[in-house]
C-alpha cells in the first residue's frame, strides 16, 4: 500500500525522515533514531486517541541505589519483597529481576505501566518485545530506565505478569540511597509470604493453595475440601504449593542472573543460549554448558570405539556392498531381523518372535537411524550403503566420529532439534534429571503444549527420542524406569562432547 500510515498511525516515510534528522540508521537509546521512532509510535493510539502524557523524567546523572517494595496487589496479608536496585537498570532488566524474586518462569506476557492505576486512560505503558513487535501502544521497555519512572520516595510503578491470572505488582520507591561500590545491581533485603505457583488461578487460587497446604491455617479444612471438590478427591494441593521465601536462595539467584552468558560456543549451542528468554532457564542452561566441559578432551580408544559402534558396524557388514532386498512394504526381511536380534541380544529388551521389523522396534530404529545418520539409503527396493557407510564400515574410530557428527538426528521440528541438543549437553555433563532440565529450558525458550501448557520431562524425552535411542544403542546413555531417567554410561560424556562440537547448523 502506498502513501498511507502504518498500523501505529505513523505516516509512511517518517522512519527515514527521523533517521535523517538524527543522523543515524539505528541504535536503541532514547536519543537515537530508533528511539525517536519508538517515541513517536508510542504517542499514537491505533484507535486514533492521543496517548497519555509521558510519565518519564530525565535520567539521573549519577547511579543511586533505589530501595523499593514490591507487593502483589490483592494479597491479604500482603505478599511483598524489598529490593535494592541500581537506578540505571532498564525495565527489561527489572523484568528479569522480578521474575527471579517471585519465582516466576516467564511463561506469560508482562507489561510495565506508570500512572495513577495500572488500568487508566492516563497511564503510560512500557511494552515487552512481543507487544512492541505487534504494534501495541507504548514504549519498548528496553528503552526505559528505572530512574525515568521512579525518581522520588513515594513514586510508584506497576508490573503486570500473566494477563490471565493478572498478577499485578506494585513497585514503590521507598528511599534513594548512595550507591555502594562492588555490590550487585539487584539484591533482596526482606520479604513476607511464599510466592505463588505459575497458573494457580490468580489471587483466589493462591490464597486457596496457601490455606489447603498449611494445616495450621484457620481455613485449612474448608480450603482442602474446596480444592478437592474442584480438582478431584485424590488431588494433592502440595504438588502446586507456593514456594517458601528464602532470602539467601533469592539473592543467589539474583547473583546468577547477572552472570554473563558463556562465550566461544559451537554455533548451535550459542543459538540455544540466544533463544532462552527466561532468566531462570538461562541460568540452568549456563550451568549445564559449564558442567558439559566442552573444552575437555573428546577422544576415545579404538577398542572402546569399536564396542560402542558395534550395532551400526554389524548392520553395515550385514548389508554388505551389494545391499539387501527389502520387503514390498520397505522393511528388512525376516531373516535379517532375526540375525539382528541374535547379534544384539534383543531378547533381553523386546518381546515377541523378533522376526518382523514392524513388530521389533529396536531393529526398526537401528535401520531407520542408520539411514538418518547417512550410513544407509534405500534405492529401488534395496537397502544400500552410502559412500560414508562404506568408508566407516571397517574403521571403528571413523564410524564413531561419523555418528557424533550426525547427532542430534536431523528433524524438521525446531523443538526436537533443541531437545536433542539439550540431551547431549546433559549426557556430556553426566547430569541426572536431564529430561526435566531439558523441559525447563525448552519452557524458557517459549515452547508450550497447545500454545499454553508448559512442557514436563516426558515431553522433553519424547521430543528427543530418536537421539536418545541412538545414544542407548551405542551405550553412551540409558533411560531407566518410568518416568524415564537419563543416565550417562562410560565414554558417553566424551561422545556427547564430540557431537556438541561438530553439530551441523
Amino acid at each position: 500500500m502506498a502513501h498511507g500510515a502504518d498500523d501505529n498511525g505513523v505516516p509512511d516515510g517518517v522512519d527515514a525522515s527521523l533517521r535523517s534528522v538524527a543522523g543515524s540508521e539505528g541504535g536503541g537509546g532514547p536519543g537515537s533514531a530508533d528511539g525517536l521512532i519508538a517515541a513517536l509510535r508510542g504517542s499514537v493510539d491505533p484507535s486514533g486517541r492521543p496517548a497519555p502524557a509521558s510519565q518519564r523524567r530525565p535520567r539521573r546523572g549519577d547511579v543511586a541505589t533505589y530501595r523499593v517494595r514490591v507487593e502483589l496487589t490483592g494479597t491479604n496479608p500482603p505478599l511483598w519483597r524489598r529490593l535494592e536496585l541500581d537506578s540505571d537498570l532498564f525495565l527489561n532488566e527489572v523484568h528479569g529481576i522480578l521474575q527471579t524474586v517471585f519465582g516466576w518462569q516467564d511463561y506469560h506476557l508482562h507489561r510495565f505501566a506508570s500512572g495513577p492505576l495500572y488500568y487508566s486512560d492516563d497511564t503510560e505503558y512500557y511494552l515487552a518485545p512481543f507487544e512492541a513487535a505487534e504494534g501495541e501502544t507504548g514504549i519498548p521497555e528496553e528503552q526505559v530506565r528505572l530512574d525515568e519512572v521512579l525518581a522520588e520516595a513515594g513514586d510508584r510503578l506497576f508490573y503486570l505478569y500473566d494477563f490471565g491470572d493478572d498478577w499485578e505488582h506494585l513497585i514503590t520507591l521507598q528511599a534513594v540511597l548512595p550507591r555502594t561500590e562492588n555490590v550487585p545491581k539487584a539484591r533482596c533485603t526482606d520479604g513476607k509470604r511464599p510466592a505463588p505457583a505459575e497458573d494457580c488461578g490468580g489471587i483466589g487460587g493462591y490464597e486457596l493453595q496457601v490455606a489447603a497446604t498449611d494445616p495450621g491455617h484457620p481455613d485449612h479444612t474448608a480450603a482442602l475440601a474446596e480444592y478437592r471438590a474442584s480438582f478431584g478427591e485424590e488431588s494433592d494441593p502440595g504438588e502446586f504449593a507456593p514456594a517458601p521465601f528464602e532470602i539467601d536462595a533469592t539473592n543467589a539467584a539474583l547473583t546468577a542472573l547477572s552472570t554473563p552468558p558463556p562465550t566461544n560456543l559451537p554455533g548451535p549451542v550459542a543459538d540455544l543460549v540466544a533463544a532462552t528468554r527466561d532468566p531462570a532457564a538461562a541460568r540452568r542452561l549456563y550451568e549445564l554448558i559449564d558442567q558439559a566441559g566442552l573444552g575437555e578432551p573428546a577422544d576415545i580408544d579404538p577398542t572402546d570405539a569399536a564396542a560402542m559402534v558395534h550395532p551400526y558396524a554389524w548392520l553395515l557388514d550385514h548389508v554388505g556392498t551389494e545391499g539387501i532386498k527389502l520387503t514390498g512394504a520397505g522393511y528388512l526381511p525376516p531373516a535379517s531381523v532375526e540375525a539382528a536380534a541374535a547379534e544384539l541380544d534383543l531378547g533381553k529388551e523386546w518381546i515377541g518372535k523378533l522376526n518382523r521389523e514392524i513388530q521389533t522396534y529396536p531393529v526398526f530404529h537401528l535401520r531407520t537411524s542408520a539411514q538418518a545418520l547417512g550410513l544407509l539409503r534405500k534405492h529401488r527396493g534395496r537397502l544400500l550403503p552410502t559412500p560414508a557407510g562404506r568408508r566407516a564400515k571397517s574403521d571403528p574410530s571413523t564410524l564413531w566420529n561419523h555418528l557424533a557428527q550426525r547427532l542430534p538426528l536431523k528433524t524438521g521440528h525446531v523443538h526436537e532439534r533443541q531437545a536433542g541438543l539439550l540431551l547431549l549437553l546433559a549426557v556430556a555433563a553426566e547430569r541426572g534429571g536431564g529430561f526435566q532440565v531439558a523441559a525447563d529450558i525448552l519452557n524458557g525458550i517459549g515452547w508450550r503444549l497447545d500454545g499454553h501448557t508448559p512442557l514436563v520431562h516426558t515431553d522433553a524425552s519424547g521430543a528427543a527420542r530418536d537421539t536418545t535411542d541412538v545414544l542407548s544403542r551405542i551405550g553412551a546413555a540409558t533411560t531407566d524406569g518410568w518416568p524415564p531417567q537419563l543416565r550417562t554410561l562410560p565414554h558417553g560424556s566424551a561422545f556427547a562432547r564430540a557431537a556438541l562440537r561438530s553439530w551441523p547448523d
